[in-house]
């Protein structure tokens, strides 16, 4: 029967999915939003790296390890409209072997003019968004591991605010003889605990799969994710803005509705310390791509994953629009090597 709970766990978590949205309008879309810049750099979707990061654990609980001991990370997120901050710690219980960790994600977007339909100015307002999370994940057999995520995810725009309670649930098979892994992700299930209006919104659910696989004989890594695989045609085509500006209409064939869902990364393995990331978000290119326009680095991402003793260090850029992009900065510190704590 223990052997079995896993996957009852996982079938329940899905079943419940079916309630989410299934198309892009939902609530509380920070959620989609990378945490940390090891996610940034893989290009925002990334789910099977067993990857000795706190942070990138934290999107998916099932990479969680006992490793992480007495960890904690850091990140500093510059987005375009707002700065953010995640803080994660983990700690590992013996007698259970489960690793648990806990994070705080909090976005600021400074103060913004508060204006009416018209545009007349009323003073400002200060949007902010939190997400407290708690998160546990345990090994099953040799070769697989399962996690879940508790979330409170609070959003206040002025006089509107609304808090949801969300699960997340992850599975991870790992073949190291292979250097092989493979994750997969249910994220943003559950349910508004008040809303924004007078009607309760959707939530943005996310099915994510993907797949990890690092060469033997080269410093090389490469990894593939597939997102929102619950449903098939993704991409916003706004028909009334391409007519109103003389754009043409964007071609949704099969081919581009299937690449839409796909995110590339590359990992390549300078040293023991040191770890280039580049990615492609294909989705994120198409849409953000305006008439026959070129849309630079649009959809590119990339970043370093700096390793030592007693501290991690890592970068990631991501590109949205030609010559916008963001940066965001992550400090993993090892509790044990600099305190002596838990050793």
């Amino acid at each position: 029967m223990s052997r079995a709970l896993p996957y009852l766990l996982f079938f329940l978590l899905l079943k419940s999915a079916g309630a989410q949205t299934t198309g892009g309008h939902a609530a509380f879309q920070f959620l989609k939003l990378p945490q940390t810049a090891l996610l940034t750099a893989a290009g925002g979707v990334h789910v099977s790296d067993a990857h000795m990061d706190l942070g990138l654990a934290s999107n998916n609980p099932a990479l969680l390890r006992p490793t992480y001991h007495n960890e904690i990370a850091l990140s500093f997120n510059s987005f375009f409209a707002g700065e953010a901050y995640q803080l994660t710690g983990a700690h590992y219980f013996d007698k259970k072997e489960v690793t648990a960790a806990a994070s705080i994600f909090y976005i600021d977007h400074g103060d913004i003019p508060q204006t009416d339909a018209s545009g007349n100015t009323a003073g400002s307002f200060r949007p902010r968004e939190l997400v407290v999370q708690v998160s546990a994940a345990k090994a099953y057999l040799q070769k697989w591991k399962y996690g879940a995520n508790l979330k409170l995810a609070h959003a206040a725009y002025g006089q509107y605010n609304s808090t949801a309670l969300l699960f997340d649930a992850g599975l991870l098979f790992t073949d190291t003889a292979k250097h092989f892994s493979a994750g997969l992700l249910a994220r943003n299930m559950g349910m508004q605990l008040g809303s924004f209006g007078s009607e309760r919104e959707d939530l943005p659910f996310d099915l994510q799969l993907g797949m990890t696989k690092k060469l033997a004989k080269a410093p090389l890594g490469f990894s593939v994710t597939a997102g929102q695989i619950h449903r098939f045609r993704l991409g916003y085509n706004d028909t009334v803005f391409n007519a109103a500006n003389g754009l043409p209409a964007k071609k949704q064939s099969f081919g581009t509705y299937l690449f839409n869902h796909f995110v590339f990364s590359t990992h390549i393995y300078i040293s023991s310390q040191l770890e280039l990331i580049a990615g492609y978000n294909r989705l994120r290119r198409s849409e953000l791509s305006v008439g026959a326009t070129g849309n630079g680095l649009g959809g590119f991402s990339a970043g370093l994953n700096l390793r030592f003793k007693k501290l991690h260090f890592q970068y990631g850029r991501s590109w949205y629009q030609s010559g916008y992009g963001y940066n965001q900065v992550g400090i993993g510190l090892d509790l044990k090597q600099l305190t002596g704590l838990g050793s």
